[in-house]
């Protein structure tokens, strides 16, 4: 998180049992408020798989007794999402429940489960069977600056920015290449046309962007490269493959279109959670 460290107060926490390191809470605080880091879409506590329901229940004694004597009024708590999860990890929600957290806000993603795939909706199919009958082609690039400034085009249609620059996503390609990837759909002339950015972990491949030129759009190029993506995620025994978050105003506005299109893919919902504890 360090690259943009100078956008948040940082107070992230350890918690130890007899000198042994336990668990880690990664946080910042903003005036009275202690967050599980805004700088992450999630990320509530970071355990060991010893971390029972037990100890959980101390961990967070501990971090909300630091945080009352740090002069903090409330915690705010983004959970892990379950399919982030190696193993069964709920330990962290029962606690926040014996200390009265309310739910605050719910995103809504969606996931295809990669080893029980639903099959994609008959207009997905025609489209992607068109774009694999032209002549693009799929390629891995290290271009993100490029593809960043296709994705600010795209982005633009929908009044919206990239969270990355171009440079600051290709510094943290570059720190984690095995974890960060490119795939470009080329044109006969080898012009980019579309490309995908996915974030990886060992048990989910994360799509964080998604560009495309108008003759991308118009070729499928987009429904190439993901096909290619959620294949590849299949072959490298990934349990999920995750489209990011479909809503705005703290979860409260769905964007219907937007979850109709990863639908047709085989994806479904999953929720992102935000808990609030008063101090």
């Amino acid at each position: 998180m360090d690259y943009h460290a100078d956008r948040f107060r940082d107070a992230s926490l350890l918690v130890r049992d007899d000198g042994r390191l336990v668990a880690l809470l990664p946080a910042n605080r903003e005036g009275e408020t202690l967050w599980s880091h805004q700088g992450l879409t999630f990320g509530g506590v970071i355990a060991h798989t010893e971390l029972t329901v037990r100890r959980a229940l101390g961990v967070f004694d501990a971090i909300i007794a630091r945080a009352r004597n740090d002069g903090t009024a409330r915690l705010v708590y983004k959970a892990v999402p379950h399919i982030y999860q190696r193993i069964p990890s709920d330990e962290d929600l029962y606690a926040l429940f014996h200390h009265d957290a309310r739910l605050i806000r719910r995103d809504l993603s969606a996931a295809i489960r990669l080893d029980e795939r639903l099959p994609y909706r008959k207009g997905r199919r025609a489209a992607l069977k068109r774009a694999k009958s032209s002549d693009l082609r799929v390629a891995p690039s290290r271009d993100f600056e490029a593809f960043m400034a296709l994705e600010e085009q795209t982005l633009a249609r929908h009044g919206a920015i990239p969270t990355h620059t171009g440079a600051e996503l290709a510094l943290l390609a570059g720190r984690y290449p095995d974890r960060i990837r490119l795939h470009v759909a080329l044109a006969r002339n080898e012009e980019a046309v579309a490309g995908v950015v996915t974030y990886e972990t060992p048990v989910v491949v994360h799509v964080q962007y998604i560009g495309a030129t108008d003759e991308g759009r118009s070729r499928g190029a987009v429904d190439l490269l993901l096909d290619h993506a959620i294949d590849d995620a299949a072959r490298a025994r990934r349990r999920w493959f995750e489209f990011g978050i479909s809503t705005t105003e703290g979860g409260r506005s769905l964007n219907e279109g937007l979850a109709r299109n990863k639908e047709s893919y085989g994806a479904r919902a999953v929720v992102f959670d935000w808990y609030e504890v008063e101090l």
